[in-house]
């Protein structure tokens, strides 16, 4: 899967917060996320992160074209 630093992931189990969508803060064999309901900071494994995500939304570049 090709996930990037910045890229929200909408999973499938909601955060103990209820939250489900979570920021990619790191990505490697780990992954560094942030809950964006509360914020909090978490790691976990590369393999189980991909196993729950349900979509990937990418923020969309600035077009600054004027």
């Amino acid at each position: 899967m090709n996930v990037k630093i910045g890229d929200i992931l909408e999973m499938k189990k909601p955060h103990p917060c209820k939250g489900k969508n979570f920021l990619v803060l790191r990505s490697g064999m780990d992954f560094k996320l942030r809950c964006i309901t509360c914020n909090h900071d978490f790691m976990s494994k590369r393999s189980k992160i991909e196993k729950n995500i349900k979509k990937i939304i990418r923020p969309e570049p600035n077009n600054l074209e004027e």
